[in-house]
């Protein structure tokens, strides 16, 4: 009997979001479970938000529509959490997808994870950080166009944006970075180093699926991507200082082993 695949709510704040993200947020998504809900809120009457019909359409996403009730007062907002706690009450989802930078969804996903459902967000880089300390994951857009067969060679440290855009506004994927920029990138250093140790065995070596999994409990915005990588594997190759192994197994499948080196 096949495994049930975890079922999650896509929740989109379309006031805050452009539609231009949403195919790359569902593909990512299918790597944790299905979209059993789907469900976009705005003001759609207004210009700004026109790109979301066709977005709708293509990707069978709910409009739920919310006028603007006064000036300055977010009831998007309101609409999105309270649909949010009801879903979480009436049906039998295992986790939430919050798209938005807005920080008022922190004490949402908050309460979405004490309720024992999984968080992921997924937002710009100007997100709030008590928002993405709140989720799981939380995934940068412009991680999600990092391509995963890219063999290009690593490009200089200055053409990756802190905005993740281009001077058009497009999104654009975080340029790969060299083996100097990623060792003088002290948290990064830091997690990997903590990492590792945390799961590693008596010889030193743990695998890189825990060490990923250690790292993101600690750093929820954690992503190999946001420095232009698209595996942790090759991330940590590119650094240089790690050792690193892979062992095939008998069904065939590579079980990816990483250590720091030992002193001599």
């Amino acid at each position: 009997m096949s495994e049930k695949s975890p079922r999650i709510a896509v929740l989109i704040d379309s006031d805050n979001v452009s539609a231009e993200h949403i195919a790359n947020i569902l593909v990512e998504l299918t790597r944790y479970g299905t979209t059993s809900v789907r469900r976009m809120y705005g003001d759609f009457t207004t210009d700004q938000l026109r790109g979301w019909k066709a977005a709708a359409n293509e990707h069978s996403i709910q409009p739920i529509q919310q006028f603007s009730y006064t000036t300055g007062k977010n009831a998007t907002d309101s609409a999105l959490i309270i649909d949010a706690m009801d879903l979480l009450h009436q049906n039998q989802l295992d986790a939430f997808a919050l798209v938005s930078s807005d920080s008022d969804f922190t004490r949402l996903a908050a309460r979405l994870r004490e309720s024992g459902a999984r968080v992921f967000g997924f937002g710009d880089r100007k997100t709030p950080k008590p928002f993405v300390s709140a989720c799981d994951t939380f995934t940068y857009f412009d991680a999600l166009q990092v391509d995963a067969s890219s063999t290009d060679s690593p490009e200089p440290a200055m053409a990756r944006a802190e905005s993740g855009s281009d001077a058009e506004g497009t999104v654009s994927a975080p340029a790969r970075l060299p083996a100097k920029d990623l060792r003088q990138d002290t948290r990064l250093m830091n997690l990997l180093r903590a990492g590792i140790a945390a799961v590693a065995d008596d010889d030193g070596w743990a695998h890189l699926s825990g060490v990923g999994s250690t790292i993101q409990k600690q750093s929820p915005d954690f992503d190999s991507r946001n420095w232009g990588y698209a595996k942790l594997g090759d991330l940590i190759e590119a650094v240089g200082l790690f050792e690193v192994e892979r062992v095939k197994r008998n069904n065939g499948s590579t079980n990816v082993q990483v250590r720091v080196p030992k002193k001599k």
